[in-house]
């Protein structure tokens, strides 16, 4: 028995090498640190390893969109916080909002909404999710409130508040009580 939140969060070094002229964190490269939190998060929080899926069963997912906003500059061999979920889930993609705040949760850094699409490596087509990843991944997700169905619209909420304030980044969707959820590995 594995027991995961919905909110997945770890923290991060800007490495220099992925810094421009400015020693920011060059706009390219925050996508990949977005992106290597979320497979850690996959592995950390729910046991679940996007690799081993892909080799034994030929099942993966392609990115087939990507929403960010820069709101401040991260800074090079500066510690950040990243955040990811769940956001949307249908029969054959899903979306993952991810937030990256400064290391101690005051400043919002940056805001992406990623959307992958589930594929048949073999076949290079997309498919369904089968009832194994419906049943793991569907309890995950973190339906957002109403007035915040646009990427515009979330972004403007989040902008200027910090971790504190939400009392928890995720707060206003789902019950903190209940954000414990027990599933077999």
């Amino acid at each position: 028995m594995k027991t995961t939140t919905l909110v997945s969060e770890s923290k991060s070094i800007i490495r220099f090498a992925d810094c421009d002229p400015f020693q920011h964190l060059n706009n390219a490269r925050y996508i990949d640190y977005f992106l290597n939190a979320r497979e850690d998060h996959l592995m950390q929080d729910h046991g679940f390893n996007l690799y081993e899926l892909a080799r034994e069963k030929g099942l993966a997912w392609h990115t087939t969109r990507n929403q960010i906003a820069y709101l401040r500059p991260a800074s090079v061999m500066e510690t950040v916080t990243i955040q990811s979920c769940i956001i949307q889930w249908n029969k054959r993609s899903l979306r993952v909002e991810m937030r990256m705040w400064n290391n101690t949760m005051t400043l919002l850094k940056a805001l992406i909404w990623s959307d992958f699409t589930h594929v048949n490596i073999k076949e290079q087509r997309s498919i369904d999710h089968n009832e194994e990843l419906n049943a793991f991944f569907k309890p995950l997700v973190n339906i957002l409130p109403a007035e915040h169905v646009s990427f515009e619209e979330r972004l403007a909420f989040l902008k200027n508040k910090t971790a504190l304030e939400l009392d928890h980044p995720f707060s206003q969707f789902y019950n903190p009580l209940e954000t414990k959820l027990a599933i077999a590995v």
